[in-house]
């Protein structure tokens, strides 16, 4: 028997589909070489150039991050401007989830365009003009001479939490609309899993940008290797 899906239906999975291989898999990643930091300058700039040293970088970043990122978030977008919240009505745990997971989405389409631009590109006039893409040398610099300005900083710790959740409380609706959890007491627990990896995924990713302005982040510095003490000349903003 033949099954006709809708495109909407189609549209759907794929957005969910997006968010949770490339982009989870990429977030995951960005988050392991961003706390290579906790490890001072010389250990952050070596990942930032094994990942330069990837063959095919390009070809991996436009079709593996940059195109997925590009439909999730126009999609996401979509989805949210279709969305009818109704918290105040019924005001309920999952409608809560439901209002915050479209808010962080909006909020992270213009935070990611933001971030793209000022440390992948360096196109932020004001901010940093030098982009880590083709720097790794200097990659270190770059990301502390940002985080220095604390309005800079507090907006990549509240870009980390906004897809911190995000993206665990994505794990949960792609378990249960694909059906790999089933059962309301299953479902439950995976949700209490989720938001315990969120919980995770906030304090890692924002112990990493504090890394970068304090030695170790929050951790005591005994737990990490002591920060390189290579000195390396930033060029001059234009």
């Amino acid at each position: 028997m033949a099954y006709k899906y809708s495109r909407t239906f189609l549209l759907r999975k794929l957005h969910q589909l997006t968010g949770i291989v490339p982009l989870g898999l990429f977030f995951f990643a960005h988050m392991f070489t961003n706390s290579k930091a906790v490890g001072g300058e010389a250990s952050f700039e070596k990942a930032v150039q094994d990942i330069h040293d990837i063959p095919y970088l390009l070809f991996i970043e436009i079709f593996g991050i940059f195109l997925p990122l590009l439909f999730h978030s126009i999609y996401g977008v979509i989805i949210s401007g279709e969305a009818k919240p109704n918290v105040i009505t019924y005001n309920y745990g999952r409608n809560w989830f439901y209002f915050v997971q479209r808010a962080t989405g909006i909020f992270l389409f213009a935070f990611i365009l933001f971030h793209v631009l000022n440390l992948r590109f360096g196109l932020m006039p004001g901010l940093n003009m030098t982009p880590v893409a083709g720097n790794a040398d200097l990659a270190y610099d770059i990301v502390a001479g940002e985080f220095s300005i604390p309005w800079v900083l507090a907006l990549y710790i509240l870009g980390v939490a906004a897809t911190a959740w995000h993206l665990a409380y994505g794990f949960w609706l792609f378990a249960v609309d694909w059906g790999i959890v089933i059962g309301q007491r299953a479902q439950k627990y995976a949700l209490y899993a989720c938001v315990a990896l969120a919980f995770g995924l906030f304090a890692v990713g924002a112990n990493a940008a504090l890394a970068f302005v304090r030695p170790c982040g929050l951790l005591p510095e005994i737990l990490c290797e002591q920060p390189s003490t290579k000195k390396t000349v930033m060029p001059k903003k234009v």
